[in-house]
């Protein structure tokens, strides 16, 4: 080669120092570290204050972690200003008395605090329960109450023992052994006064299922609901658990999980027993699954239950009366849709003669009466907005009170705040008028309430309020961000949907050291649900992605058509469509890069878990021009091979052809960009099947993919597979959408 020319293929050569301008330096890892929730939970403070009331609602305690201390204080009712609730140095004095221990009285680690009355509090400290008097300060040893076995039941009053025996329901007296029979004919298949669990694991093929006893006295004490479990005909799911170092082996682990579309599934049935005589009453509905299960609940009447179910499809539910004497089952209401009937919620007013309920039916969630001796239905709220929760009845009062969205002109429709309203719907009253987001708990005598109000930019303020008029009595505490240096909380924004009418709503996290200058990659943390939103209501949500921003990246969550919280048309756009919603996340991003220089949408990634993994791959198959990089953790990629009530809920029942359509694996030809699929090897929530059942998808159609099984993990990663996880898909961000060589050599603090 001649001389010049190899001069000049010399300087063209990477040298040390460029090489290390293309990788992540340790301190932009040690940011993001720094910002996982583990590491912020002392930084950032007071975001959320439980109130604990004293049960006679004369007061209640909070912890304060204002100031970087651990303060336990508590208020007076009617409320003064926050005190002492015990003296701190005097109590870890005697802790260090008692256990030979040092002491931090700033951070003293108290577990399961309750007030127990009389300036008596109990707690733990590790293994040792303690009691403790805040008025002349003496620690003693606590002995905790004994507690009947769960195999037992005991009747009210407690002249009863109910428990199961060779699956057959039993009933003896306390102080005999002389035991009476109520059910004769179960069997391991067939039990009697059983529950079933969804993480009930089996191990080898004809292992046991886990015990389970469970039964349910009438508040008289003259009947017994026991439920019956049937899996004669149930399916199984199977799990191959490599992880236990001792074996060489994988064990075989199965539990009884029915998919979309199965007849073979865990059937429960209801049935009822009379203590004295043994009669036995079933409900006269038809038998549910274990996704549909008949809900059974007590009437203050002798010999009445209230009934509610819904058939699968969950287009339909029913409330029913149940009259044991007689076996009569009457209907109370009932309501029919075209898609489905989700979080339909029931509070009975038995002494008003009333039940209320939330529905959908109007085309918002809104609260309805109905009296329970005429059938007659009132409507208690109307308008365009949706009402989250009944939160309290107050039946001396005739007054409901509810939290709800979107009511106020100019709120953000995913702040909800507290409202009460009359029996008859009139004299309705906002309680809570701040512009901002309501977490709300009540005192036990429905006298005061504890507001935690905040937006995810916000402060978080807690204050009482006096629940008749919602005025603000005493000031808690506010939330303090002072550990987290530079943060600033994400931006909340809004966009058009896809069919350019409709607005939704999102946030936007960026790196703390941001740079308008720049053009950043754009990564899309995704659930679109469709049975929740992702919207960041309060200021402790501002956090959770901030760590995957510190790493040079604008992180958005959207909420689009299709998710919860809205009109039932808004959410019914994901019924039997649930990747539909992904195209509004689309739209979104385009024109947050159409209003912002520093938006790059052409580099754009998604990463989601579970429902969100299911997203994520969809987003790359479906929108393979857009979105160029992908993880997808735990997914349920193909929603036949699920567990059959959130499909059936939400992309319908039978299965018609909108899962196939619908299914990653049959679109797995699509594949252009980078993506990473990953599932525990022992998940019995999502099933791995279906992240192997697109893993060989995409080998046929010849597509490179990367793939991670974690052996040891269920639905979720913990430890130092969790660890593992987070660096990987720091990483595939870092290289394949940020375009630097990444770090794998990153420590934890304590590593």
């Amino acid at each position: 080669m001649h001389p010049f020319l190899l001069a000049i293929a010399f300087l063209l050569l990477p040298t040390r120092e460029m090489i290390a301008q293309d990788t992540i330096a340790p301190g932009v890892y040690q940011r993001a570290i720094g910002f996982l929730p583990e590491r912020t939970q002392d930084r950032l403070v007071n975001t959320f204050v439980r109130p604990n009331w004293f049960p006679d609602s004369t007061g209640l305690w909070f912890i304060d972690r204002s100031g970087e201390e651990k303060r336990y204080l508590s208020v007076s009712l009617p409320p003064g200003q926050p005190q002492p609730l015990f003296d701190r140095e005097r109590l870890a004095e005697s802790l260090e008395e008692a256990l030979g221990e040092d002491f931090d009285p700033t951070d003293l680690p108290l577990e399961n605090l309750r007030y127990r009355g009389d300036s008596r509090l109990s707690f733990t400290v590790g293994s040792e329960s303690f009691l403790f008097d805040a008025e002349s300060n003496e620690l003693g040893r606590d002995e905790a109450p004994e507690s009947a076995p769960n195999a037992v039941s005991f009747s009210p009053d407690s002249s009863w023992v109910a428990y199961a025996e060779n699956h057959n329901l039993y009933l003896r007296k306390p102080d005999s052994t002389e035991r009476r029979p109520l059910t004769t004919d179960g069997t391991k298949a067939y039990a009697y006064a059983s529950w079933y669990g969804w993480d009930d694991i089996i191990e080898g093929e004809n292992g046991p299922r886990p015990e389970h006893f469970g039964v349910e006295w009438s508040p008289d004490g003259e009947w017994l609901l026991a439920n019956r479990v049937d899996l004669r005909s149930a399916n199984k799911m199977y799990l191959l658990d490599w992880s236990v170092d001792s074996l060489f082996r994988p064990r075989l682990l199965s539990y009884y999980r029915g998919s979309p579309g199965d007849t073979g599934m865990v059937y429960l049935e209801p049935e009822f027993f009379n203590v004295r005589t043994g009669e036995r009453v079933t409900t006269g509905l038809p038998r549910g699954t274990h996704i549909n299960a008949v809900d059974v609940r007590w009437s203050e009447t002798p010999g009445k239950v209230y009934l509610q179910w819904q058939p699968r499809g969950f287009k339909s539910v029913g409330l029913y009366t149940l009259d044991l004497s007689t076996g009569r089952l009457d209907t109370l209401y009932a309501e029919s849709s075209p898609t489905n009937i989700d979080n339909f919620s029931v509070e009975l007013a038995e002494s008003s003669d009333r039940l209320f309920f939330l529905s959908e039916k109007s085309g918002w969630r809104q609260l309805y009466g109905l009296e329970l001796t005429t059938g007659r239905e009132n409507r208690l709220t109307r308008g365009d907005f949706y009402v989250n929760e009944i939160v309290r009845v107050d039946e001396a009062a005739a007054t409901v009170y509810f939290l709800a969205s979107g009511r106020e002109p100019g709120h953000n429709p995913y702040h909800q705040q507290l409202y009460r309203v009359d029996f008859d719907g009139s004299d309705l009253q906002l309680l809570t008028p701040e512009n901002a987001n309501h977490r709300i708990s009540f005192s036990p005598d429905g006298n005061y309430l504890v507001d935690n109000y905040s937006t995810v930019s916000t402060p978080t303020r807690t204050v009482v309020r006096d629940a008749a008029g919602g005025e603000v009595l005493t000031q808690l505490a506010v939330a303090e961000a002072s550990g987290l240096g530079d943060w600033t909380p994400p931006e909340a924004f809004t966009a058009l949907a896809a069919d350019g009418q409709t607005e939704i709503y999102g946030a936007i996290w960026k790196p703390t050291d941001f740079d308008s200058t720049r053009r950043y990659p754009v990564i899309d943390a995704s659930y679109t649900g469709p049975h929740t939103y992702v919207f960041p209501t309060d200021y402790g949500a501002g956090l959770s992605l901030q760590s995957f921003a510190e790493l040079g990246f604008l992180v958005v969550r959207i909420d689009g058509r299709g998710s919860p919280g809205r009109s039932k048309a808004f959410h019914d756009y994901s019924y039997k469509n649930l990747g539909g919603n992904l195209g509004d996340h689309v739209a979104a991003i385009r024109q947050l890069g159409e209003r912002h220089t520093w938006v790059d949408t052409s580099r754009v990634g998604i990463f989601g878990h579970s429902a969100g993994g299911y997203d994520a791959g969809h987003a790359v198959l479906a929108y393979p021009d857009f979105y160029k990089v992908a993880v997808a953790s735990s997914a349920d990629h193909d929603h036949r091979m699920e567990k059959a009530w959130w499909p059936e809920m939400y992309m319908g029942w039978p299965v018609d052809s909108a899962y196939h359509l619908q299914s990653n694996i049959t679109m797995a030809g699509n594949l252009r960009g980078k993506l990473l699929i990953t599932h525990g090897g022992i998940d019995e929530n999502v099933n791995p099947s279906a992240t192997f059942k697109l893993a060989e998808a995409l080998i046929r159609a010849d597509k490179r993919f990367d793939m991670l099984i974690l052996p040891s993990q269920r639905h979720g990663y913990t430890g130092k597979a969790g660890r593992y996880f987070t660096k990987l898909r720091w990483n595939y961000f870092v290289e394949h959408l940020l375009g630097r060589e990444p770090r794998w050599d990153i420590t934890w603090p304590e590593d």
